[in-house]
């Protein structure tokens, strides 16, 4: 497990009320999942996590409870990431972290399509 960055939590309030802690870690499983779905995204983007995580673009609602889509598009790399973030909140085991659950680019198309089809938590300014 390893520590990649921290959160606002003013930003995922909309997510969930009672986030526990603004750490975020990644597993060796996750990123395992990341690589055999999205061969190559976790070497090329795993240096912007930390950036994403601080100030997204766009935090989306995600199908899952207590989950979050994030958005951000790269200035430096001129790519959009798309990142699954689930929260720990007062009623999950002692222990949980906020977790990277997956990573990966996407297009300007699906960038849009995301942004008609989910909810919109947060939105930078």
């Amino acid at each position: 497990m390893k520590l990649v960055g921290k959160i606002d939590r003013e930003k995922f309030k909309a997510v969930s009320k009672h986030i526990t802690t603004d750490e975020v870690v990644i597993t060796d499983e996750r990123i395992a999942h990341i690589e055999q779905r999205h061969p190559g995204a976790y070497e090329r983007f795993s240096p912007y996590i930390q950036e994403v995580l601080e100030s997204p673009d766009y935090v989306l609602e995600a199908s899952r409870p207590k989950t979050a889509v994030l958005l951000k598009d790269i200035v430096v790399d001129g790519q959009k990431i798309k990142l699954i973030l689930r929260l720990v909140a007062h009623n999950d085991p002692d222990g949980y972290k906020n977790s990277v659950l997956s990573l990966w680019k996407i297009d300007e198309k699906e960038w849009q399509r995301l942004l008609r089809s989910k909810k919109v938590l947060y939105k930078s300014e």
